[in-house]
């Protein structure tokens, strides 16, 4: 399972012509950064770096406070229709994101949003997996502690902010490595939406430019590649103690 990483890693330091040699070598013969420095230099690989964090934070930090909000209601809180509501949320993670991609798109377009962060990043502060996972949580959490705080006079937002989402950490955690993840992996969307390269994210712009006019740029993939995982490893690394508690309570397989 490691080793794909690992010859990435080096295949980062290789020419195009080191790589396509054969019989090949692991080790690179003369290691060198060029597909680093073209990345950053010449491709300005930063800007569509900022894309990615300015999209994959927003969009995270929007599942976490919507989703959270809606799994309160639907865990704790009782209204008309709750369980057809719940039944709706669970119902739209079985229709495939290639069904409503036309309409999103549609929508999107007539509301002025192309080729803008709104556009990148509203079709996805909220997600249903999001909002089934932080319910799942918060059933386990004892409804007494909410009985108690409504007793003290504290009202629905109090409780929510105060009493509810400092216990939910471990599905937070786990909320936003999956959300995290999937925006910052995202390709499709971001392809068509982003008409222009200033607004193109990481995997757009690495798909793009890692293909020159012959063939393929395998290094300067490999080393695009390195730089797209490793904001992901870094984010797990920190939260995986979370995300391992948040599975295990929250009843994911």
């Amino acid at each position: 399972m490691v080793m794909p990483f690992i010859w990435m890693i080096l295949g980062s330091f290789k020419t195009d012509a080191e790589i396509r040699q054969y019989p090949t070598e692991f080790l690179p013969r003369e290691p060198t950064v060029e597909n680093y420095e073209t990345l950053f230099g010449r491709l300005d690989f930063t800007t569509f770096f900022i894309n990615s964090i300015v999209v994959a934070v927003f969009v995270t930090l929007g599942n976490i406070v919507f989703c959270s909000m809606i799994g309160y209601a639907l865990a704790k809180l009782e209204f008309r229709g709750k369980k057809l509501l719940f039944a709706l949320v669970l119902g739209t993670l079985m229709v495939p994101g290639v069904v409503t991609f036309v309409p999103l798109f549609v929508l999107t377009a007539n509301l002025g949003l192309v080729n803008s962060y709104p556009g990148l990043i509203l079709p996805f502060l909220i997600s249903p997996l999001g909002v089934f996972l932080m319910r799942q949580f918060m059933l386990s959490l004892p409804d007494e502690l909410i009985e108690a705080a409504r007793i003290d006079g504290a009202s629905e937002w109090r409780i929510f902010l105060r009493v509810i989402m400092p216990l939910c950490g471990p599905a937070v955690a786990t909320l936003a490595i999956l959300t995290f993840l999937a925006s910052w992996n995202n390709f499709l969307w971001p392809l068509v939406v982003a008409t222009t390269e200033d607004m193109y994210t990481l995997p757009v712009a690495l798909a793009l430019y890692s293909v020159g006019q012959n063939a393929a740029r395998y290094g300067l993939m490999m080393a695009g590649a390195v730089v797209v995982v490793v904001p992901v490893l870094a984010v797990f690394v920190i939260l995986q103690r979370y995300f391992v508690q948040g599975i295990a309570l929250t009843g994911i397989k």
